[in-house]
C-alpha cells in the first residue's frame, strides 16, 4: 500500500478528488477558498476589537481552519513518509526557460536559486518574497478571494466575478513569467 501511496498518481486523480470535495461544500452550503483563513485567524486571535474587517462570527469558519491544518498535515506526510526522494519531474523546455534565466532544473522540489534559506536571507531574495507576498495579499484581498476560491469554488457556483477573476490571473501569470521573471533574474 505505501509503494502505491509513493508514486505519481494520473494528473485526472486531482481533478476527481476536487470535484468530490466540491460536491461535499456545496451540499453542506458552504465555499471553498484557503485566503479567508488568514482573516479567521486574525479574527480568532481578537483582531475584531480593533479592526472592523476581522469582527465577525469565526466558529462558522471552523471547518475551513481544520481543512488548512490537513493540508497542512497531509503535506508533511507526502514529503517525509510518501516522497521517494527523486526531483520534481520537469518537461524540458521548462528547464531550459529556467536556465535561460539562470536557474538550475531542481534537484528536490524547488529550485534552490528561488527557494533556498539562504536565498531568502540574501536582499534580493528577500524583496522578492516581501513584494511577491503584498502583491498575493493584497490580490487575493481586492479580488475578493485567492485563486483556489474563485478558480474552484466561483467557477463551479457560476459567478461571472470569478470567472474574471481567473482570467485575470492567468493574464497576471503570463505577465509575471514572461515579462517580469527575465527582468527580475
Amino acid at each position: 500500500m505505501l509503494e502505491f501511496l509513493s508514486q505519481p498518481w494520473p494528473w485526472y486523480t486531482s481533478g476527481i478528488v476536487i470535484s468530490l470535495v466540491m460536491l461535499v461544500l456545496l451540499f453542506f452550503g458552504k465555499s471553498f477558498g484557503f485566503s479567508a483563513n488568514l482573516r479567521t485567524i486574525c479574527s480568532a486571535c481578537g483582531a475584531g476589537k480593533t479592526v472592523k474587517f476581522f469582527d465577525f462570527d469565526w466558529r462558522s469558519q471552523t471547518w475551513n481552519l481544520l481543512f488548512l491544518v490537513g493540508a497542512i498535515i497531509g503535506g508533511f506526510i507526502a514529503s517525509e513518509f510518501l516522497s521517494n526522494g527523486e526531483a520534481v519531474q520537469i518537461s524540458q523546455a521548462t528547464i531550459q526557460d529556467l536556465s535561460a534565466l539562470g536557474i538550475s532544473a531542481p534537484e528536490g522540489i524547488q529550485p534552490e536559486e528561488i527557494f533556498s534559506l539562504e536565498n531568502a536571507f540574501s536582499l534580493k531574495g528577500f524583496l522578492i518574497l516581501l513584494l511577491g507576498g503584498f502583491a498575493v495579499g493584497f490580490g487575493a484581498r481586492y479580488a475578493g478571494g485567492c485563486t483556489s476560491g474563485h478558480a474552484i469554488s466561483g467557477i463551479s457556483n457560476l459567478q461571472l466575478p470569478s470567472l474574471i477573476a481567473v482570467i485575470g490571473f492567468f493574464i497576471g501569470g503570463l505577465i509575471t513569467t514572461f515579462v517580469l521573471m527575465p527582468l527580475i533574474f
